[in-house]
């Protein structure tokens, strides 16, 4: 088992955002979580990848109890273990596609010539190669988004947590980008936890979590 959340609650004064919520996910699955807005989605996947913590609950990545690591330890953590894609694909506008990509690497210490040589190994992976030197303002939504992806993986994490990323996607984009998803899991058993409200890609997932109300529907 990769990932299993246990009893999670979470609350925001008086507002119970999560209430005893439990998840197990398995190594190369793609997981589909959906529901109406306010129904927790989004603090789960946060409490997922360590951004946020619970009040009560534990998570486990690989048998390790995430938030068992200090403060200190706890961002390196993250940042070689769990791999994030937002709507917002939150790239720097004042750096390249290579330099957006490398980001990682050079957060986690690693020198400019092995992060670079990752990077463009996912730009050609990702049919990005044409646009290594472009800078966000350059690029297409759809380009944009696949080079938030490529940011994702350049550690090559255990988990990618996806919060509505082809939200901003016209229909052409988020299909391509949904069905790299399911390439990327089925080439490097990437395992895959994604918030949508896109229906297509909530059903082609290995499971469809709904949630209603800070729960789990049975």
């Amino acid at each position: 088992m990769l990932l299993e959340a246990q009893n999670l609650t979470k609350s925001y004064g008086q507002l119970c955002v999560l209430n005893d919520v439990s998840l197990a996910v398995e190594t190369g699955q793609v997981i589909s979580i959906v529901g109406p807005s306010g129904a927790g989605k989004s603090t789960l996947l946060h409490i997922l990848g360590t951004l946020d913590k619970p009040d009560k609950g534990t998570v486990k990545l690989e048998g390790v109890s995430v938030f068992g690591q200090s403060d200190k330890q706890l961002p390196k953590y993250r940042n070689q273990n769990i791999g994030f894609i937002f709507q917002f694909h939150h790239l720097l506008p004042e750096f390249t596609a290579l330099e957006n990509i490398s980001i990682p690497a050079f957060i986690a210490g690693q020198s400019i010539a092995t992060a670079e040589k990752r990077a463009k190994e996912l730009l050609e992976r990702l049919k990005l190669s044409h646009r290594i030197q472009h800078k966000p303002g350059e690029l297409s939504g759809g380009e944009q988004q696949r080079v938030a992806v490529a940011r994702a993986l350049m550690m090559q994490p255990k988990l990618i947590l996806a919060d509505e990323p082809s939200g901003n996607l016209d229909t052409e984009n988020a299909h391509a980008l949904h069905q790299l998803f399911f390439d990327l899991r089925n080439e490097f058993n990437q395992t895959f936890i994604i918030v949508t409200h896109n229906d297509d890609l909530a059903n082609m997932a290995d499971r469809k979590i709904v949630m209603k109300d800070g729960k789990i529907s049975p």
